[in-house]
């Protein structure tokens, strides 16, 4: 599997920071469950044209992207309706969807002791969360019932579309992974290694950096610097992380370079990801 995995994040109340956006910390922990890795996330809020721009790269990135809020059916909800843009299809009533909204609406009345009255004007209104861009598959809603969509385009990426709420987009996303993309987990095992640095910078190490990469391109190394870390004081953490059988060697070449620096080392630190 070459597709990396990208996250969409949707919503004016993300952007102006009324609301902390949970679902990349979660979206990560669900790949990671999975031997996956989360590659690039995105954050937009309600403006379609903005919205449907990036879901037009997402589409035809080749990429596996979830896209999280705006798949309601109020005025600010835009995601269905720019998805179909992005496409270059039509919006229809997905019949699946329709006969799971009018089930949940059901569900509500008796909940409720009230007659269901499917021409009632609030619930034709409903109706509208069930429709997706033309040729959508449906993804389940354990919460509500009220489907999520996929859709895949010309350049081969495939976006999940699920809601903002997180009760609900959560297992959502678990059954898309685990019903689309079994085959792959745990492919490829992670594995990340590194060594704290006392008072070195950056600068002075890039040229091991890049020696590195050469030496292992399989590999990538990464160096966190910090300035006034409580236990370190200033400090890099210097590693390499990639394909847990081609980690070892390179993370021995680099703490070789480390010690050819003459640089000062503390704490090892190992992470399968």
């Amino acid at each position: 599997m070459t597709s990396q995995f990208g996250l969409i994040i949707v919503g004016d109340e993300i952007i102006s920071g009324k609301r902390v956006d949970k679902h990349m910390p979660k979206v990560i922990e669900l790949l990671a469950a999975r031997g996956l890795s989360l590659s690039y996330a995105d954050y937009v809020g309600d403006n379609p044209d903005r919205l449907t721009a990036t879901l037009q790269r997402a589409f035809a990135s080749g990429d596996v992207v979830f896209s999280c809020g705006g798949i309601g059916a109020t005025p600010d909800d835009h995601t269905r309706q720019c998805a179909a843009r992005g496409l270059g299809v039509e919006l229809v009533l997905h019949p699946e969807a329709e006969a799971l909204i009018r089930e949940r609406m059901q569900d509500v009345a008796r909940e409720q002791g009230v007659a269901y009255e499917a021409d009632r004007p609030d619930n034709v209104h409903r109706l509208n969360m069930g429709v997706f861009p033309c040729g959508a598959q449906i993804i389940p809603n354990p919460y509500n019932k009220i489907p999520g969509f996929s859709c895949e385009g010309v350049g081969g990426g495939a976006v999940h579309f699920v809601p903002g709420f997180p009760v609900m987009a959560w297992p959502m996303i678990e059954w898309v992974l685990d019903h689309h993309y079994a085959a792959h987990f745990n492919r490829t095992p992670q594995t990340e290694q590194s060594v704290v640095v006392y008072g070195a910078m950056e600068a002075a190490l890039t040229p091991l950096m890049q020696r590195i990469e050469i030496m292992h391109p399989e590999v990538r190394v990464f160096s966190l610097p910090s300035v006034d870390h409580p236990q370190y004081g200033r400090h890099i953490e210097l590693g390499v992380k990639g394909p847990a059988p081609s980690v070892p060697a390179a993370w021995q070449d680099l703490k070789n370079g480390l010690h050819e620096f003459g640089a000062t080392c503390g704490p090892e630190l190992v992470r399968n990801l």
